[in-house]
């Protein structure tokens, strides 16, 4: 059996990706800033995939995250990034406590399609709400960091930093969950529920907690995106924003809970660099892009690293 290294290789990419950030010119920074955050958001739906939850409404939490984050800062004066931060975590996963114990009876295209209402239903709010900017959204003051003021190319740096942290210990987290019993049993229930039932263990409990753990990566990564751009409006819970996650979430594959990260940053690069360079047909090339990935990799891009391995002659 070979030894987990996920662990060591997060800590060295912690480090790696904190050292690249200080010498990564600002745009570049700023590039893997959103690629994290956003690949918070597809890792948490990898982890409800490999229990069979295939949510098409993650916009919900996302959106949910960041106007937690704007609310806070705007109408209550917090503007502390660990504050935030500790409190959208906290939002999404009462929320999605509360929600996950109704949408997780359902199963399959049910729970795709009620997942994906219910963020859409946020999207209306949001966008009858005048109070809330309605389509327009608003604007967030620049976060402080434990009292250190968030401007200018500094304050970019740091949040770049707590974004990298985040994301890496949020992965770390997500990979001893699906380690543990509860995270076995979720892929045990992917491919037979009646038996993990006769074995004693409750489905409706590991999904439950299964969906809080999307839920909150949900949270933390449209949390992240709002203090990195400092605009919040509705389309972040927008159907096509879901749908954006499900697509990276398939193109990096379930292998691995770390791939929606490289996955997330990959995408949002390829983007970047087709709408600069083709700004008539960007959209062409981001098609075929994963369309590619799809034929010539149907179990995602992380199974490049199981093709390495088998090159290099180990099991």
């Amino acid at each position: 059996m070979r030894r987990d290294l996920t662990l060591p290789a997060l800590a060295a990419a912690l480090v790696l990706l904190i050292v690249l950030g200080l010498v990564l010119p600002s745009w570049l920074r700023f590039l893997l800033t959103i690629g994290l955050a956003k690949g918070l958001v597809a890792m948490g739906l990898v982890v409800m995939m490999r229990a069979g939850l295939v949510s098409f409404g993650q916009g919900l939490y996302y959106g949910l995250g960041a106007y937690t984050a704007g609310l806070a800062a705007n109408f209550y004066g917090i503007d502390d990034a660990f504050l935030l931060i500790a409190l959208s975590a906290l939002v999404s996963a009462i929320i999605g406590t509360a929600i996950g114990a109704v949408v997780t009876r359902f199963r399959q295209i049910f729970f795709a399609m009620l997942s994906l209402a219910l963020s859409m239903i946020l999207y209306g709010i949001l966008v009858r709400s005048s109070v809330l900017g309605s389509t327009d959204g608003f604007n967030l003051p620049a976060p402080s960091f434990f009292g250190f003021a968030g401007e200018g190319d500094a304050g970019r740096l740091m949040l770049y930093c707590l974004t990298v942290v985040v994301a890496i210990g949020m992965a770390a987290v997500c990979h001893l969950f699906v380690r543990s019993p509860v995270g076995v049993m979720g892929e045990a229930i992917l491919s037979n529920e009646i038996r993990v039932e006769y074995l004693g263990a409750s489905v409706t409990r590991i999904l439950r907690q299964t969906y809080v753990i999307g839920a909150i990566a949900g949270g933390l990564g449209g949390t992240l995106v709002a203090l990195a751009t400092r605009h919040i409006d509705p389309e972040l819970a927008y159907w096509t924003t879901s749908g954006e996650f499900v697509f990276v979430a398939i193109l990096s594959g379930i292998g691995h809970v770390a791939a929606p990260l490289l996955g997330m940053v990959l995408f949002e690069g390829f983007r970047s660099f087709a709408f600069q360079y083709a700004p008539n047909s960007w959209q062409m090339l981001v098609g075929g892009a994963m369309l590619a990935v799809i034929l010539f990799l149907p179990a995602g891009l992380w199974s490049l690293s199981k093709w390495k391995r088998r090159a290099g002659g180990q099991a």
